[in-house]
């Protein structure tokens, strides 16, 4: 992480204002770096708002729109990690790697759309037919849905 943008994350952590002019000096490198650390330091909530300004300021950064979407996950958001994992896609498109596939069959499993989610996992299998990831993610939403009880069928 730029020094410059370290500091600045710092002293945001630490109480001070962080201000979206602060941070549009600073790559989409950068902001990621800080979304990260600030994780680590369990600073969630300046951690979103620091993501929400890198996506305000680079809307198609693969790196920021990753680690959002982790973020998101991470505050068990899943609407919102399901909208930027999605975004990721689209940015990625044919290059989309499995994590990604993964991570959003996850927030749509969570979300209670499993049926979605194994969709998404099936689409990530199609480009990544021997992901050993998406083989396993597979098989445990299989399992767990086969062990889901059936609503309706009361006696």
């Amino acid at each position: 992480m730029n020094p410059e943008f370290q500091l600045i994350v710092k002293q945001a952590a630490a109480g001070q204002s962080l201000t979206f002019k602060d941070v549009s000096r600073f790559s989409p490198s950068d902001i990621r770096l800080g979304i990260q650390w600030l994780m680590a330091e369990e600073q969630n909530d300046l951690a979103q708002a620091l993501a929400d300004a890198g996506i305000a300021l680079y809307p198609q950064s693969e790196d920021i729109l990753a680690m959002a979407g982790l973020l998101a996950m991470t505050r068990q958001d899943w609407s919102l990690a399901i909208e930027l994992l999605r975004d990721l896609c689209v940015v990625q498109q044919d290059l989309t790697q499995p994590m990604t596939y993964r991570m959003l069959a996850r927030a749509l499993y969570c979300n209670l759309d499993p049926a979605e989610a194994i969709q998404v996992v099936e689409q990530g299998l199609a480009f990544w037919p021997e992901d050993a990831d998406l083989l396993q993610e597979r098989e445990v939403m299989a399992e767990h849905l086969m062990a889901m009880p059936a609503t309706g069928l009361h006696s």
